[in-house]
C-alpha cells in the first residue's frame, strides 16, 4: 500500500474528462463498451481484508425463522466479549444531565434543602483585573461612565475661543419665495385619474365575487361533510 502522505499529495480535484466529451462521441463510446467491453486484469488486493461479519443487506434478506433462532441463541448463550481496554485516562465529570433528570422529584427537593442548609464552600475568587465601581448596580442597572473606567489622570482642556465677529455679522433672513400661481389641471391627468378610478371599482367588484364564491364553496363542503358523515 502507498503511504498516506503520497496519496494525499496526489489528489486531483479537477472535473472528469467525460464532462468535455460531446454527446455523439459519448454515445459511440458507450456502444463500443457495450459490444466489446475492455478486458481488465483481475483485481489484486494489496491489503488484508477485515471480517466484518454479515452485512446489513444480507441480514435484512434473512428469513424470519433464521432471525428468531439467532435471537434465542443470543439470549440463551450470549457471545462473551473480551474486557474493554481503555487507552485514555477517564475524567470525572460528575453526574450526567440524563441521570440527574431521571431521579424522582424528592431527590431534587432533598438536594435543594441540602444546598440551602449547608451550601458548598468554594475557594475565594481570585480577580486578575481591577474592580470597577458599580454605582448602585445592586438596585438598578446603569451604564458606567468612561471616566470611571480610565486609570489615567483626568485632563480638562479649555474650550476653544469663539469668533464673536462671525456671530455678530449674521446674514439676514432671505425673503420667502412667492407661491406659484394655481394652474388649471391637465386634461390628460383627469383622464388618467378617471381610468384609475374605474379600474379600482372593477377590482373591488371582482374581489367581492371571488369572496362570495369561496364562501359558498366552504358552506357546501361543510353541509356535505355533516350530512354524509
Amino acid at each position: 500500500m502507498e503511504p498516506m502522505n503520497n496519496r494525499m499529495t496526489d489528489l486531483d480535484f479537477s472535473p472528469p474528462e467525460g464532462l468535455t466529451v460531446s454527446l455523439w462521441r459519448s454515445l459511440l463510446l458507450n456502444l463500443i463498451d457495450r459490444v466489446s467491453p475492455e478486458r481488465l486484469p483481475p483485481l489484486q488486493l494489496t491489503s488484508k481484508p477485515v471480517d466484518v461479519g454479515i452485512s446489513a443487506g444480507d441480514l435484512v434478506a434473512l428469513p424470519w425463522y433464521r432471525t428468531i433462532f439467532s435471537n434465542l441463541a443470543d439470549v440463551i448463550s450470549p457471545e462473551i466479549l473480551p474486557p474493554l481496554q481503555l487507552e485514555s485516562t477517564p475524567v470525572d465529570v460528575g453526574e450526567l444531565v440524563g441521570d440527574d433528570l431521571a431521579h424522582g422529584w424528592w431527590h431534587s427537593l432533598m438536594g435543594g434543602l441540602r444546598d440551602r442548609l449547608s451550601p458548598e464552600k468554594l475557594p475565594a475568587l481570585e480577580l486578575t483585573s481591577r474592580p470597577v465601581a458599580a454605582f448602585g448596580a445592586d438596585a438598578s442597572l446603569q451604564i458606567l461612565d468612561w471616566s470611571s473606567l480610565l486609570a489615567t489622570p483626568k485632563v480638562f482642556l479649555p474650550d476653544a475661543p469663539r469668533d464673536t465677529a462671525a456671530v455678530a455679522a449674521l446674514p439676514e433672513a432671505a425673503p420667502a419665495p412667492a407661491e406659484p400661481a394655481a394652474t388649471a389641471p391637465s386634461p390628460l391627468l383627469l383622464a388618467v385619474r378617471m381610468q384609475l378610478g374605474r379600474d379600482l371599482g372593477r377590482t373591488r367588484f371582482r374581489r367581492r365575487i371571488w369572496i362570495g364564491l369561496a364562501a359558498a364553496e366552504a358552506v357546501f363542503l361543510l353541509v356535505v361533510l355533516f350530512k354524509f358523515q
